[in-house]
């Protein structure tokens, strides 16, 4: 009778930790910036359909890099959850920590127990009633999650592009800083990008109860200007 292949735990996790990073990094990356009235994410990304910044509840926006079908997979879930738990409780019961750690759960699930981690990173975003007050969660794709205050990047040139945003960020920065530093960042010395590479979405304060939006077209083109000059 033969033996059984035997790989080292040690080893499987480290391959499916590099093939996972790998297809996230074959991606465009994106951040999130907390600014005086909400949280600002910019995305580097050419289609008008296919979106990586989506709204899941009242206060909470969700964001993706990495493989398109798998993290619009993940949103369609956190939203379904948010509305299944609104409707049970109460819609202020439904916050972005207990969806991040749904979400960390799920992800660790996949990466340990399936023969293919999922290639995305993720983002969960909720504004509070003043500026200190908004979280963001960074969700890795072993189900890691990292609490950020400031700003929040995700793809596979997070390190440079954290590296810019530490020296362009300033604590309530207005709406147009906040483009300026992520677009800034985003494209490094070397490349420029217009509106029509980007997606902007914004959690803000003043827009009632819910509060994304996204900001496309002329307003994008007059935000972008106004950044630039």
């Amino acid at each position: 009778m033969s033996q059984p292949f035997y790989v080292a735990p040690e080893q499987v996790m480290k391959d499916r930790a590099d093939y996972a990073r790998k297809g996230i990094a074959r991606g465009r990356s994106l951040c999130a910036i907390s600014y005086a009235d909400g949280v600002m994410v910019c995305a580097e990304n050419s289609s008008s359909t296919l979106r990586k910044v989506s709204e899941i509840y009242d206060r909470i926006a969700f964001a993706g890099v990495g493989k398109y079908n798998e993290f619009d997979q993940l949103r369609v879930a956190g939203v379904r959850h948010a509305d299944m738990k609104g409707y049970q409780y109460s819609r202020e019961d439904v916050d972005a920590r207990s969806l991040a750690n749904a979400y960390a759960q799920m992800l660790g699930q996949i990466f340990t127990h399936e023969m293919k981690p999922m290639e995305v990173e993720i983002l969960v975003a909720e504004i509070g009633h003043e500026p200190g007050q908004d979280e963001l969660f960074h969700i890795l794709y072993d189900g890691s999650v990292v609490d950020e205050a400031r700003f929040s990047v995700l793809g596979g040139e997070a390190e440079a592009i954290t590296a810019r945003l530490e020296e362009t960020f300033a604590p309530e920065m207005t709406l147009e800083s906040a483009v300026r530093a992520a677009v800034d960042a985003l494209t490094g010395p070397e490349r420029t990008l217009g509106s029509g590479d980007l997606e902007v979405a914004v959690l803000a304060r003043g827009n009632g109860r819910r509060k994304f939006d996204r900001i496309e077209g002329s307003d994008l083109d007059a935000l972008l200007g106004a950044a630039t000059s």
